[in-house]
C-alpha cells in the first residue's frame, strides 16, 4: 500500500511537471507583441526569441537521454529546475534583449530535459497497464496549462498598470517589476514556480525506472544507421512542421491580431491564444474517439484540410472572423503531433528508443518557423510571412498521404474482425 501511495505521489509530481513544462514554453506567444514594442525590436529579431528556446530542443533531447542514464531522473529533473529558475532570475534582474535570449535557450534546456525523464517515469510510477490513459490525461493537463498561461499574464499585465495595489503578490511584483515593463512580471512567477519545484523534487522518494533495450537512447552506429533511413528523416521533418506551425501561431496571433485588426494583444490577443490551446484540448478528446473509429492516417489528412480552410479564414478573413478561425486552428491541430509520432514509431521495426529521441530534437521547428516568419515578415508584412504554414502543413498532408506504417491504429472495427 506505501508503493501504490508513493506512485500515485509520483504520478501526479509529473502531471504538475506537464502543466509547468507548459506553461513556460507557451507564455512566449502572449508576450512576444509586448516585448516587441518594449524591447524595440523588428520581427526578425522578435522571431530570434522562440528561436532560442526552441533550439534548444533540438541540441539537449539527445544529451539528454544520456544524461539520464548517468545520473538518474531525480538528479536530472532538480538540475532542469534549477537551471530554469536561474535563467529566469536572470532575466528579471537584468531585463534587456541580450538577458532575454540565453535565458530563453537556458529555460529551453531545461525543458527539454524534463520532456527526455517525464514520460519514462510516467510509465514506471502509474504502470504500464494504464499507461496510455495517464499520458492522454498528461496532454490534457498540458493544454490546461497553455490555457492559463495567457489569462495569467493578462492578469498580471492589467493590474501592475493600476496605481492603488492592494494584493501582496502584485505589490511585491509592482516594486520589483520595472514600470515600463509589466509583462516581465511573468517570469518571477515562472521563476518562484521553478524553485518550488526544486524543493518539492529534493524531499520526494522516486522509483527505480527500468528502461528497456528497445526503450533506450542508443548512440554510436544505431544513431548514424537511423540518420541514413528515409523513413526517419521524413518522420522527423514532420514533426518538425508541426512544431512550426504550432509555435508558429503561437508566437504571431496576437501579434497578427494587434497589427491588422487594431486587437489589444493584453486582452484580446492573450484571450484567443488561450482559446486556441483550450480548443487544442477538447480537439485531443474528441480526436482520440475519432482514432477508436478511423485509420489515423484518414483523420489526420482530414484534419489538415479542415487546417488549410481554417487557416485563410484567419489570415484573410475579418478581424471577427480570425477571433473565430485562429481558435478553429487550435482544435484540428489537436491529433497532430500525436499522429506523427505514432505513424513513425510504427514505420520502424525497432529502435524506437533512439528514433523517439531524434523525432523529440525535430522540437526544434518551433524554433526555426517563428524565425522565418518573422523575418519574412520584415519585407512583405506579417499576414503573407504567416502563409508560410501552408507548407508546412503540405508536408504534414504528405505523411498523412504516404506513410506506410508496419502497424496500423486499431479501432472498433479491426479490433472485432481481429
Amino acid at each position: 500500500m506505501e508503493n501504490s501511495k508513493r506512485n500515485n505521489l509520483m504520478v501526479w509530481v509529473v502531471m504538475f511537471t506537464f502543466f509547468v513544462i507548459s506553461f513556460l514554453t507557451n507564455i512566449i506567444g502572449p508576450i512576444l507583441p509586448d516585448a516587441k514594442k518594449d524591447l524595440h525590436l523588428s520581427l526578425t529579431m522578435a522571431g530570434i526569441l522562440p528561436f532560442a528556446f526552441f533550439i534548444a530542443y533540438g541540441i539537449m533531447s539527445i544529451p539528454a537521454g544520456y544524461l539520464v542514464e548517468k545520473y538518474g531522473e531525480k538528479k536530472i529533473m532538480i538540475a532542469a529546475f534549477v537551471l530554469a529558475a536561474t535563467a529566469n532570475l536572470l532575466f528579471v534582474l537584468f531585463p534587456t534583449f541580450y538577458t532575454f535570449l540565453p535565458s530563453l535557450f537556458l529555460v529551453g534546456c531545461g525543458m527539454a530535459m524534463l520532456q527526455v525523464v517525464i514520460n519514462p517515469l510516467l510509465r514506471t510510477a502509474g504502470g504500464k497497464e494504464r499507461y496510455s490513459f495517464n499520458s492522454i490525461l498528461a496532454q490534457l493537463i498540458f493544454g490546461l496549462a497553455s490555457f492559463v498561461s495567457p489569462v495569467v499574464f493578462s492578469y498580471l499585465v492589467l493590474h501592475l498598470q493600476k496605481a492603488d495595489i492592494s494584493n501582496p503578490l502584485l505589490s511585491f511584483l509592482y516594486k520589483v517589476v520595472p514600470k515600463n515593463l509589466p509583462w516581465v512580471s511573468i517570469y518571477w512567477a515562472s521563476t518562484v514556480i521553478s524553485i518550488l519545484m526544486v524543493i518539492v523534487l529534493s524531499y520526494i522518494k522516486f522509483p527505480i525506472v527500468k528502461t528497456s533495450q528497445e526503450e533506450k537512447i542508443e548512440g554510436g552506429n544505431v544513431l548514424i544507421n537511423l540518420l541514413s533511413k528515409k523513413v526517419v528523416i521524413f518522420f522527423f521533418f514532420g514533426i518538425f512542421a508541426y512544431v512550426g506551425t504550432e509555435q508558429g501561431l503561437n508566437n504571431w496571433i496576437s501579434n497578427f491580431l494587434d497589427t491588422y485588426h487594431g486587437y489589444n494583444p493584453d486582452t484580446i490577443g492573450a484571450r484567443t491564444l488561450s482559446y486556441f490551446w483550450l480548443m487544442m484540448t477538447v480537439g485531443g478528446l474528441i480526436g482520440l474517439g475519432l482514432l477508436k473509429l478511423f485509420d489515423v492516417k484518414k483523420v489526420f489528412a482530414s484534419f489538415i484540410l479542415l487546417m488549410l480552410a481554417a487557416l485563410s479564414l484567419a489570415l484573410f478573413g475579418s478581424g471577427q472572423i480570425a477571433l473565430i478561425a485562429f481558435p478553429a486552428c487550435g482544435f484540428l491541430l489537436s491529433v497532430m503531433y500525436p499522429s506523427i509520432f505514432s505513424l513513425g514509431l510504427n514505420s520502424l521495426p525497432d529502435h524506437h528508443g533512439t528514433f523517439a529521441g531524434i523525432l523529440c530534437s525535430a522540437i526544434m521547428g518551433g524554433a526555426i518557423i517563428p524565425f522565418i516568419i518573422g523575418a519574412i515578415g520584415n519585407i512583405i508584412g506579417l499576414k503573407l510571412a504567416m502563409g508560410a504554414l501552408y507548407i508546412t502543413l503540405l508536408y504534414m498532408l504528405s505523411v498523412a498521404i504516404f506513410a506506410k506504417p508496419l502497424v496500423n491504429n486499431e479501432t472498433i472495427f479491426n479490433a472485432e474482425k481481429s
